[in-house]
């Protein structure tokens, strides 16, 4: 009745997880995809791409040996924007080799061009030269991800004035940068570009950041960035951009300040990629966003052969976790059983430094009235963090008093990403304060934090033996 089983829109850590996991199934399944490669928005202008950005910046910099050497300490003297995209094409060419590999293995079928609705089994796909085609399929899974938000008032140019995706193809590094928005992407930018020795200004309305975060990594954070003279300018808003004959960029706050800048990077929120998928024919609406509301435990929209998983479902739209919807969802709109995924799943922003977190916040703690004991460690209290020559970095535990299970893990620092997920397995496992007590680390290594963050609760905790 159907040419496909499933047909996926996208192709990215969604689109190509569910389409996999589809095809491993044994159904037969089309990948579509508009971009020039397949990969989605994550391989092509998000996460990849600014994370090889970091690693590159970090590398070229010398950023991790500069607590033994200084500040002044560089690798490379001159860093070059064409320095940064070098090493930026070689990974995104790996990472599409790998995906068209994956795809042709489990002979998972793609197509390029761009899609929408004739009705919700059929899918018109435009290609480059104009050809136009239709295809059916039993189920839809949109995958499309999302786009920078464009307001009408930022005289984007491409140069001075840009976007997140436009920021990877500059020519040179800025002197001088403005970044609007204090959200995770502005805050990944705006820390690398200081790493590499840029004056880094950034701009939000808002009052705080990353409030989803723990309130007492944010506040080890920002003392971490302003101790580097980045500028935050919260609780203020940029009511007026214009470019200068000279190419430099002028702000003019709220406030009334007056500041300028080589560049700016707007990175204030992004639009789901819905525009053009002619929802309409389906009965389906997106939000202001362009965002599409689903069953969060299948993932299935209000029309029920068409799912929808990653970032146009909205939060937390994470590559990981939109790996897990994506695989749900093919699961679920093919008929086999989906498990529900781990109640608490890791978020890890990728600034200088490293953040991530996993579980509830102590603000989380309190609102719930759950009592409960905080454990902390520094990194520079490990021997493997003096040897790496930090002196900055913290790991944060919480503890639940009642059933000593630990709830929350925070970290901030080198290698955070990467850290969390002991804590991450202890947390879904029920795990409790005597698991990192008791437990032996490698030595000397960072995630010995644990241990004395363990024993730094424990000793206020008291031995549960005493208690029995």
């Amino acid at each position: 009745m159907f040419q496909y089983d499933l047909v996926v829109v996208g192709s990215g850590p969604a689109g190509r997880r569910g389409a996999i996991q589809a095809a491993k199934l044994g159904k037969k399944v089309l990948v579509i995809e508009q971009g020039k490669r397949v990969g989605g928005v994550s391989v092509h202008t998000g996460t990849i791409p600014s994370k090889t950005l970091r690693e590159t910046a970090l590398n070229l910099s010398g950023w991790r040996e500069r607590g033994f050497y200084g500040r002044s300490y560089r690798v490379k003297q001159e860093i070059s924007a064409e320095d940064l995209r070098r090493r930026l094409l070689i990974t995104l060419n790996h990472e599409v080799e790998v995906l068209e590999h994956q795809f042709a293995r489990n002979r998972v079928h793609h197509m390029r061009g761009k899609a929408s609705f004739v009705d919700a089994s059929t899918l018109q796909v435009v290609k480059d030269d104009g050809e136009i085609t239709q295809v059916s399929a039993a189920s839809v899974l949109l995958a499309v991800g999302t786009k920078p938000f464009r307001p009408d008032y930022m005289p984007f140019d491409g140069k001075t004035v840009l976007d997140s995706d436009e920021l990877l193809d500059i020519q040179e590094l800025p002197r001088s940068m403005i970044v609007i928005g204090a959200g995770v992407i502005g805050i990944e930018y705006a820390t690398i570009f200081s790493a590499l020795d840029t004056a880094v200004t950034v701009i939000d309305p808002k009052a705080t950041m990353l409030d989803f975060i723990d309130k007492e990594i944010v506040e080890d954070f920002t003392y971490q960035l302003r101790d580097r003279n980045m500028k935050l300018l919260l609780g203020q808003k940029a009511d007026k951009v214009e470019t200068l004959e000279n190419g430099k960029v002028e702000l003019t706050l709220d406030s009334g300040r007056r500041l300028t800048t080589d560049m700016v990077l707007f990175a204030a929120g992004r639009m789901g990629a819905t525009d053009t998928l002619n929802l309409e024919a389906i009965g389906l609406e997106a939000d202001s966003r362009g965002r599409l509301k689903v069953n969060p435990e299948t993932f299935q929209t209000s029309v029920a052969n068409v799912y929808a998983a990653g970032d146009v479902v909205g939060f937390p739209s994470l590559a990981s976790t939109s790996m897990e919807q994506g695989r749900i969802a093919a699961r679920v709109a093919i008929g086999a059983v989906a498990k529900e995924p781990q109640k608490y799943f890791p978020y890890g922003i990728y600034a200088v430094p490293e953040i991530s977190t996993c579980g509830l916040t102590e603000e989380e703690m309190k609102e719930r009235g759950i009592p409960y004991e905080c454990g902390i460690a520094r990194f520079r209290e490990t021997s493997r963090g003096h040897i790496m020559g930090l002196d900055t970095g913290l790991l944060k535990l919480i503890f639940s008093l009642k059933t000593r299970r630990l709830l929350g893990v925070h970290i901030v620092g080198e290698g955070a990403t990467e850290l969390v997920h002991i804590g991450q397995a202890v947390l879904n496992l029920k795990g409790t304060v005597e698991y990192f007590v008791e437990n032996t680390f490698n030595y000397p290594t960072l995630a010995e934090a644990y241990k004395i963050a363990g024993l730094d609760a424990w000793n206020r905790m008291g031995d549960i033996k005493s208690e029995l």
